[in-house]
């Protein structure tokens, strides 16, 4: 349930397993890790006092980011996951390398 120190409902917030399978639609990565590092972080800001949905950390290869500098390759996993951060997802920290060419 809602409420002013638990603003995300545990059914609403962003879970690893939706994130990874945004990132696999929009990315096509090679290999991809998400962790929920949540419980981690309770009592920090941003944390919705259930220890999952608001703090991960991805671990992700693409080929799509062949060239593309890390601040472009970071917002392009940003881009994929806005409406997770619009919906709470409260940090995201980015391991991001472009695949190994055949």
């Amino acid at each position: 349930m809602n409420s002013p120190s638990n603003p995300i409902a545990m059914s609403t917030a962003p879970t690893a397993a939706a994130l990874e399978q945004r990132l696999r639609q929009t990315l096509q990565p090679t290999a991809l890790e998400v962790l929920d590092e949540s419980y981690q972080h309770d009592g920090h800001a941003g944390a919705n006092g259930t220890g999952f949905g608001t703090h991960f950390r991805v671990r992700i290869r693409s080929h799509l980011f062949t060239g593309k500098s890390r601040v472009a390759c970071h917002r392009l996993v940003y881009d994929a996951l806005q409406d997770f951060v619009d919906a709470g997802l409260h940090a995201l920290a980015i391991e991001a390398e472009p695949a190994p060419q055949p």
